[in-house]
């Protein structure tokens, strides 16, 4: 019989019979360094941080309202307000996005529902209702109109007429389908962009108020004109008018058209008058990375069977002649996997350098299911981001320095994060969320809000907030805290656009109703009268609409691949989703050690 005078040898006795049948998760993580910082993660500090992404937002956006409002963005050094640069109309930095149409208030609408503040939602809603008009002479980027205000208009108009209210009594008494009329309005004047194209595809940037501008160059980015689908596609639904789905839907098939016979890539930048491409560069960053997104979301929301068809001869194209490095994601030997910037025609390696857009890929593939891929994908950002305590634009993998060094608190890695969590439940990414929320309160937050990082390298700003950090940024960091979302316990029943805006996902908005049924748009639709008031016992067709596709529950999920991938294996849940050597290894070549 063991004695047990001695209390300490039968401890450890006892410790080692257990280590040796222990779960092979207990040991990685007791004796992994990463296993032990990111295996974690408590509900009160998870709710911890959702109350300060809620603090973060409530800062940028009070003072936004407080110093900048009406103009489109909160310059948060200075405290004051920025719009349209009318005396430089050269000066597209500002001009592309800026239309003189409280931008900031607009594409935060969503997100102050998302975050349940009935209240100032409501506010919100009747403030852009009463002071916001489109007839302005300003010369927008068609793509950034179209992602950041009529969606926003259009998700917005959709949260107030759900008759559940999943996010609080959002809808008020007298809402008269104003939003909808303003993106009718804004949609108008938008489709100028489309014609006097030779082949279809839209010219880069329209005047609100004159149309398409004399001197206007014929070159647009394949992002730029293939990502309007979503948008027109709703309010072509909303209005029973084909016009807007069908010229967004044109854009897309020309430039199909026009992709390489040989590799059956795309070029960043093309002639509209003769498609001829002009940017020969193929990858996922800027110019091209919605363009792919809109594919994917377009068979989601819409059950556009082509467009699923087209995503996936792209991403076996993409696979093909962009990725480098080993074969998967947590097995075998070899430089970490990378998707670069390729030759559209031949598929050779063009440039060293990823950009920050492309962060928002691992969110795509989570949903076509392909999470080794993503998983792996975001790592790299996540490293690059731990190094500088943001995304530079440009990062150059080869000689591990930012090409392009600002950080205009782009939402991508975020969004990224914020799906990779919801497909895997895994607390390495509540863990990378509070790293991104650390990031932001200590190196961005100025006097009046949050402001662009001038350089990552160093501690300098430039004096914008730009609208996507509240309606993108802070909107996937709070819905990653908050477990109890209705976003997140209905997630098949919603869909983001690229700028973040929520579309519910239902049988509704896949029918064509000019189709099957004749009747026209209401009349006080089609003159535009903002503020015209139905009697109160009338319902209307948008009610109707609504009402008609919550009833309906068979809408969710034939052939859908929104977050369908097959069961994890418990390893992805419980350790790391990326095995901790081959993390570290993706720390080395960033330079993160």
């Amino acid at each position: 019989m063991m004695r047990t005078d001695r209390p300490e040898i039968l401890l450890i006795v006892v410790w080692g019979v257990v280590c040796l049948e222990c779960s092979a998760t207990f040991r990685a993580r007791f004796w992994d360094p990463n296993e032990r910082k990111y295996g974690s993660f408590s509900k009160s500090k998870r709710l911890e941080l959702l109350e300060e992404t809620r603090q973060m937002f409530a800062f940028g956006y009070d003072n936004y309202m407080k110093y900048a409002f009406p103009k489109d963005e909160l310059d948060p050094i200075h405290c004051t307000g920025r719009g349209p640069d009318y005396g430089d109309p050269s000066n597209i930095n500002i001009n592309d996005v800026l239309g003189d149409y409280g931008l900031t208030l607009i594409d935060s609408l969503d997100a102050l529902a998302v975050m349940g503040n009935v209240t100032e939602f409501q506010k919100a809603v009747k403030l852009v209702i009463d002071t916001i008009s489109f007839d302005k002479p300003s010369t927008v980027q068609l793509f950034e109109a179209t992602i950041r205000v009529l969606g926003a208009l259009l998700s917005a108009h959709l949260i107030m007429l759900d008759p559940q209210q999943p996010f609080g009594q959002m809808a008020y008494p007298g809402y008269s389908d104003e939003l909808l009329q303003m993106a009718h309005d804004l949609g108008t004047r938008l489709l100028p962009a489309f014609e006097n194209s030779a082949t279809g595809i839209p010219h880069p940037r329209v005047n609100l108020r004159y149309g398409v501008p004399i001197d206007t160059v014929n070159e647009t980015c394949t992002a730029g004109a293939g990502t309007l689908s979503l948008e027109f596609g709703i309010l072509s639904r909303l209005l029973r008018d084909p016009v807007y789905e069908g010229v967004a839907k044109r854009a897309v098939e020309r430039l199909w058209s026009f992709r390489s016979n040989v590799t059956g890539l795309f070029g960043n930048v093309i002639n509209i008058q003769t498609g001829r491409w002009v940017g020969l560069m193929s990858g996922l960053g800027a110019g091209l990375d919605s363009f792919y997104e809109y594919l994917l979301k377009s068979f989601i929301l819409f059950g556009d069977e082509d467009s699923l068809k087209k995503f996936n001869e792209s991403y076996e194209a993409i696979k093909f002649y962009m990725r480098r490095g080993r074969k998967h994601c947590n097995e075998g030997i070899g430089f970490p996997p990378i998707y670069v910037n390729v030759n559209m025609f031949n598929g050779e390696v063009l440039n060293n350098w990823v950009d920050s857009l492309q962060a928002a890929w691992p969110a795509v593939q989570v949903l076509v299911g392909d999470l080794e891929e993503a998983i792996c994908s975001h790592a790299l950002y996540y490293a690059i981001w731990q190094r500088f305590n943001g995304l530079p634009e440009r990062y150059n993998w080869n000689l591990k320095v930012p090409e392009v060094a600002f950080y205009p608190l782009r939402p991508e890695l975020i969004e990224s994060t914020y799906y990779l969590y919801r497909a895997t439940k895994n607390p390495f990414y509540l863990h990378v969320g509070k790293d991104i929320l650390y990031s932001l309160n200590n190196y961005t937050r100025v006097q009046c809000g949050f402001a662009t990082r001038h350089d990552v390298t160093k501690n300098d700003y430039e004096d914008r907030m730009e609208s996507f950090f509240l309606g993108e940024t802070c909107k996937y960091l709070y819905l990653l805290f908050d477990e109890d979302n209705h976003v997140n316990v209905e997630t098949a029943r919603y869909i983001f656009s690229t700028e973040g805006h929520i579309f519910p996902v239902n049988s509704e908005l896949r029918k064509k109703s000019w189709e099957d049924d004749a009747s026209p748009v209401s009349g006080k639709t089609k003159e535009n009268k903002r503020h015209q008031k139905r009697p109160k016992t009338q319902e209307s067709n948008q009610e109707k609409f609504l009402i008609n596709a919550r009833l309906d529950n068979n809408t969710s999920n034939e052939k859908m691949p929104l977050f369908s991938c097959e069961r994890l294996p418990d390893e992805k849940r419980y350790l790391l989703p990326i095995q901790s050597h081959y993390l570290q290894q993706i720390r080395q070549v960033v330079g993160l050690e």
